[in-house]
This record gives C-alpha cells, sequence and structure tokens, in this order.
C-alpha cells in the first residue's frame, strides 16, 4: 500500500441530491469525473448530513461536533435568535492543521458563521460571504473584468405564487454568460491558481496542503447559461414518486412548506423542466472538478493527495411537493453523496455503513497525523476507506433545529426504518423497505407497536449519552424504557427513580 496521504483536496457542493449523479445510479446524469472519483475510490451509500441545513451542517464539518454541541443552529438569512458564530476557543480542525504546518485553503462558499469569515479560522482564499452565488463579490467582477467577460444577467426566469398572492422564490433562470464567466468557473480558476502555489510548497519539502472548493450550487435557485438551462429533456425526467404527497398523518407543517415553496401553483411540467435543469446545473459542476482534478494530475500530485467529495446537505426538487430543504427529515436532504478516495485503497469500492459529514472531521485529521479526540461526534473513515473490515454503529442520528422558524426535530434511520420525533406534533415511522419514498407515517400502526417502542428507546438513549438535551422532553411524553433518574431533574427525589 502507498504511504499515508498528507494532502487533501476537499471538494464540496451546497444542496446536492444523491440521485444526480451516475455512480449514485442517474442513468440520464452526465456526471463522468464525479463518477470516476467513484470508480477510482470508495462510494458511500448511506452518507448522511448531520442536519440539513447549510450553517449548522457546516459548522459540525469545522469542528466534528454535532449542531447541538457547537450551538450554531439557523442560517444568518433566517435566524430567529439563534447563536451565529462558533464559541471562541471552539475547535476546528482547520486551525489544528495549521498548528501543524499546513497550507489551508477553502476557495467558494464558507456559511459556517456571520462575523466569523475563513480567514478568520485560518483559511486562504478570496472572502465571498454568502448563501448563494455572490455575483456583485469585488474579485469575481474583477475576474471578469480581466477576461474580457460580460456580467451576470438572467431570463426566463421560474417562479410560483405565494400563498399571500405574491411572486415566490425564485427557483431557476437562464444565465446570460459563457461558462468561462460563471461563477463555478470562477470558484475552479481560482482554486487551480492556490493548488498551483500550494504545489511549489509542498514539493519543495516545506509544507503538506488542505485545500477545499466549495461551490454554492447546484442549491436553487438553478442559474445556468443555456447549454446546461436546455441540456436535458423534461420528458426524460421521471418525477419523484413522492410527488403524490397528501401530507395525510404528517405534520401540518410540512403541507405549509409545500405552500411556502409555491409547488401546486405551478404545472407539474415545470417540475420536470426545474429538474432538468437541477441535472444541467450539476453537470456544470462536474465539469469545473474535472478542471481541478487535471490540475491535481498535471502537478504530479495524485498519489499524494486524498480527494473527497460531498455536500452539505439534500434538496427537494419537488420531492413531497416541496423545494429546497425544511421541517421534514426525508431521505431527499438527508442522505446525500459521499466519495473518499485515499491513493492505495481499493477501488470502485462501496460501503453500505451509516456515516456522516461529520465523520469527515477526523477522517481529515488522522490523514495529516493529528489526534481525532476533539472532534468528539466524528469518526474516521479511513478504516473504511481501505476496505477493512471494522464494527460500526448501525444506526444514525440526525437533528434539526429549524429554518424560518424554530422547530427541534430528532431522527433515528437504522437499517429498514426510521423513526422522526416532532414535540409540536405527530411523530412519524417510515418502513423504507416497502415505502421507499416514505409516503405513509405508520407510527401509529399497531403492527409497528413493538418498532415504534423500541427506536424510541433507542433514540432516547443516543441522546442522553451523547448530551443532546431533547431526550428530556422524550422522557416524560414517549415510551422510552426503564427511567432511572428524577426527569424532572431537581435532584430531589432520585430516590424513586432509583433501580432496585
Amino acid at each position: 500500500m502507498a504511504a499515508e496521504p498528507k494532502n487533501v483536496l476537499f471538494l464540496m457542493t451546497d444542496q446536492h441530491r444523491a440521485d444526480t449523479l451516475g455512480a449514485y445510479g442517474n442513468s440520464h446524469a452526465s456526471t463522468p469525473v464525479l463518477d470516476e472519483l467513484a470508480r477510482t475510490g470508495t462510494r458511500f451509500d448511506r452518507w448522511y448530513t448531520p442536519t440539513a441545513i447549510c450553517t449548522p451542517s457546516r459548522a459540525s464539518l469545522l469542528t466534528g461536533q454535532a449542531p447541538f454541541r457547537h450551538q450554531v443552529l439557523a442560517n444568518h438569512e433566517r435566524n430567529v435568535g439563534y447563536q451565529e458564530d462558533l464559541a471562541d476557543g471552539t475547535f476546528t480542525y482547520v486551525e489544528a492543521l495549521r498548528e501543524h504546518g499546513y497550507n489551508t485553503g477553502l476557495v467558494g462558499k464558507w456559511h459556517a458563521g456571520t462575523v466569523k469569515n475563513a480567514a478568520y479560522f485560518g483559511f486562504d482564499g478570496p472572502d465571498l460571504p454568502g448563501w448563494h452565488n455572490p455575483v456583485d463579490n469585488e474579485d469575481y467582477l474583477a475576474y471578469l473584468k480581466a477576461g474580457g467577460l460580460p456580467p451576470y444577467e438572467i431570463s426566463d426566469r421560474v417562479r410560483g405564487t405565494l400563498p399571500n398572492g405574491g411572486p415566490g422564490n425564485l427557483l431557476a433562470a437562464r444565465l446570460h454568460q459563457p461558462v468561462e464567466a460563471t461563477f463555478e468557473h470562477y470558484l475552479a480558476t481560482r482554486t487551480i491558481e492556490l493548488l498551483e502555489r500550494y504545489a511549489d510548497d509542498y514539493r519543495s519539502g516545506a509544507r503538506p496542503f488542505f485545500l477545499e472548493l466549495s461551490f454554492f450550487g447546484p442549491h436553487l435557485p438553478y442559474i445556468v447559461p443555456d447549454e446546461y438551462f436546455d441540456m436535458f429533456d423534461p420528458a426524460d425526467v421521471e418525477l419523484p414518486a413522492s410527488i403524490a404527497e397528501t401530507f395525510e398523518g404528517k405534520p401540518p407543517v410540512q403541507a405549509n412548506y409545500s405552500a411556502h415553496w409555491t409547488f401546486d401553483t405551478m404545472p407539474i411540467e415545470v417540475t420536470r423542466k426545474l429538474i432538468a435543469v437541477y441535472w444541467g446545473y450539476v453537470t456544470l459542476i462536474d465539469q469545473q472538478i474535472g478542471r481541478v482534478m487535471d490540475a491535481l494530475e498535471r502537478l504530479g500530485l495524485v498519489d499524494d493527495t486524498a480527494v473527497f467529495f460531498t455536500c452539505d446537505h439534500g434538496e427537494f426538487t419537488g420531492a413531497h411537493r416541496l423545494h429546497d430543504k425544511g421541517p421534514a427529515m426525508y431521505e431527499d436532504i438527508y442522505r446525500t453523496p459521499g466519495l473518499l478516495r485515499v491513493p492505495g485503497g481499493p477501488a470502485g469500492q462501496v460501503r453500505t455503513e451509516f456515516v456522516s459529514l461529520l465523520d469527515c472531521t477526523a477522517t481529515i485529521l488522522e490523514l495529516a497525523g493529528i489526534d481525532p479526540a476533539p472532534a468528539v461526534d466524528s469518526r474516521s473513515l479511513l478504516p473504511l476507506a481501505r476496505g477493512e473490515e471494522v464494527e460500526w454503529q448501525e444506526d444514525i442520528v440526525c437533528e434539526f433545529h429549524g429554518h424560518h422558524f424554530p422547530y427541534p426535530q430528532r431522527m433515528l434511520r437504522e437499517d429498514r426504518y426510521k423513526l422522526v420525533v416532532n414535540p409540536d406534533s405527530v411523530n412519524e415511522l417510515y418502513d423504507l423497505q416497502t415505502d421507499p419514498h416514505e409516503l405513509t407515517n405508520v407510527y401509529d400502526r399497531p403492527a409497528t407497536a413493538d418498532v415504534q417502542r423500541r427506536m424510541m428507546g433507542r433514540l432516547y438513549r443516543l441522546l442522553r449519552d451523547r448530551g443532546d438535551n431533547f431526550y428530556h422532553w422524550m422522557t416524560t411524553m414517549y415510551d422510552v424504557g426503564e427511567v432511572d433518574h428524577d426527569p424532572t431533574q431537581s435532584g430531589l427525589d432520585e430516590t424513586t427513580y432509583r433501580p432496585v
């Protein structure tokens, strides 16, 4: 086996469905670069985000901590009172890497805090705040000017009608720029420039590198040039089966979110077109990643560099009559793509263990020879990427805290079933073997009572063991099994609950 690599190239997208990639089974997809990464590395088939919202998930990647622990629980743009930046002194992998002599760069989307930007933590690269392509950014405008490229201009806007009669959120548009002028091309260009600089340092024996390319897309709105806007025929798009969603027996917030995203105000043909444009956006990104991968090979760094590809969370694109993400813990937004190529590791491997974006933190640290212990909710993926058989947890916990408004949820996903606890409403239980599209909530079905009880107790114990205080509500409201402490936490009556 080749020597353990020290360099890391971390490729990241935003709001990216796993089923947009050929490697994940999309026969229409045009993603040869990422498919090749899967062919030469490891594809994780059960890769989950800790929470399906940008800033909290990115803060989890940065720290190796679950959102409830680092407490950055909302995006700045829709925040309603949550903490927006990591507390001073919070461990981050980038600061650990720099302390161990690494060059550390991030080109693209940061969105892991508001006041504390990427440079604050030690990343090189342009400062690009915000949730989507900042097309008025000075560095991007300078890039356009230097190349004699035209400015941002759009047409053919796609949007529905809001419940109050106003125009809905922009979902897609046609971009009147050549590929070279797109923000995606700009990000890849700046990444290659930084990679060339880091390569010189590495070859001189001075410093290894960590370099992240973080695209703002394919997050909606899907704004792409003609060739990508029209690349896929909507007639070839198979609509998600969950488009038959009725929301019967489910939390009312899901139907409210469907109205907010104006799904029912647009003809079904528009949904097909939106999915087709989304696929085109993914192709544009794949091509730009290809430019970076070509540079990695040209610079002779392939054998010394581990390459990750993943995203912060998924996207509905019409599934469950929804767009974007939100308080609905479906596979569409929680299960995401996850690829990892470690030089010397087996090629074309598929792993089915439940893993998380959180696990990237410990993996990066182990690649650098740094103790991953401070990344307390993270476990290194290197044994899996090397093809080893190791004991692994057979389920995974995810969490949500709200987006437009506070809305706490916890989820336990195991091989067959998924449990979602919604304190303000009905809980959800899905049998993913018989109902893979999560259309039927069987939480209150007598036939699944034993499953419900077992999973509720398991989730309760996992949350309590990790220190997530969400378990307090569960203690009194649900059958969680034997309770060995006073649920009021008063300290005044522990003897009643002490095991005999």
